[in-house]
């Protein structure tokens, strides 16, 4: 099934419909697994780089106002190597228009025929650049997996590490030149709120 383009009016809002890689299971979001796009590697970096460039060939995914997020897993099968899944553009209500407050669900289930995946965390985009980790992004009541990956239009990369339900702080990284640089911390009584608290302060 192909992906239907929707449109809205300002008043109104639609939701994206689903495909062969990607729907509804009740209210959330499963996706197919591995994305033919991303090769494999038992190195989850290598995965992680992939991921943008592979991204932004997407619809309207560099689209900045007026684009669309995507969202998917990093998952193993318990044998050690990571693989990506299929990005999906789902959400209970997809924002058309410009607005900087685009979103996509991120998925809870993946359909790999080869096995049972193991989740390793959530990536999704940012139509637009520079785009940091938005409160959103680091609240802790959002946070399904051990790592958040985000990257905007530019591909700049940034990784969250929410250590839940542990009380020690979560950690904000960038990606530069292969090497993940810590950026900030979210102090245990700031996990709630998603308040970052930069390593320079």
């Amino acid at each position: 099934m192909a992906l239907l383009a929707v449109t809205a009016c300002s008043t109104g809002a639609t939701r994206t419909d689903e495909t062969e890689n990607y729907g509804f299971k009740g209210k959330e979001v499963w996706v197919r697994g591995p994305w033919p796009e991303i090769e494999p590697s038992r190195n989850v970096d290598d995965v992680i780089d992939q991921l943008c460039p592979a991204i932004v060939r997407l619809p309207r995914a560099t689209a900045g106002d007026y684009g669309q997020e995507y969202c998917g897993v990093i998952y193993s099968l318990g044998d050690g190597v990571y693989h990506a899944s299929h990005p999906s553009p789902l959400a209970p209500i997809v924002l058309v228009g410009p607005a900087r407050k685009k979103k996509c669900q991120p998925p809870r289930y993946v359909n790999d025929a080869r096995g049972r995946a193991v989740f390793w965390g959530d990536y999704h985009s940012h139509p637009w650049a520079p785009s940091a980790l938005s409160e959103e992004d680091r609240r802790a009541n959002l946070q399904l997996y051990h790592v958040r990956i985000q990257f905007d239009s530019s591909c700049t990369v940034m990784k969250l590490i929410p250590y839940l339900n542990e009380d020690r702080p979560g950690e904000v990284y960038v990606r530069r030149e292969k090497k993940w640089v810590l950026t900030a911390y979210i102090k245990p009584e700031d996990k709630k709120s998603g308040r970052m608290t930069f390593v320079d302060e």
